[in-house]
């Protein structure tokens, strides 16, 4: 091998290098931007649990002092939506939403027991 060769050689290697280290630092930059997002993507989900959190406490609180079961609520949605929840009709359509009289009973009578 002539000293020509070792040169071109040993400049190529340069380039391969530089090359190289070009790719390892955008890389770098990669990882950080991608690290920086995780952690505020952390900060926010740990932000969103607590405000879940504290919306589950501040139903159960409603849902003491309304002095109506989950069940009761639901049923009380089904109603809302117009829909029968009482004995003789359950699941028909109330007709232009009129109240019905056995579906008030079901939903506000006391719990017997």
């Amino acid at each position: 091998m002539d000293k020509r060769d070792i040169y071109d050689g040993l400049s190529k290697l340069e380039l391969d290098l530089e090359s190289s280290l070009q790719q390892l630092t955008a890389m770098k930059a990669a990882l950080q931007e991608i690290v920086e997002k995780n952690t505020t993507l952390e900060l926010e989900n740990q932000k969103l649990r607590e405000y879940l959190q504290e919306l589950k406490e501040e139903n159960a609180a409603e849902e003491v002092k309304q002095g109506m079961s989950k069940s009761r609520m639901n049923l009380e949605k089904i109603y809302e939506e117009g829909f029968h929840i009482c004995r003789e009709s359950y699941g028909a359509r109330r007709e232009n939403d009129e109240q019905c009289v056995f579906c008030l009973e079901v939903l506000y009578r006391e719990s017997q027991n």
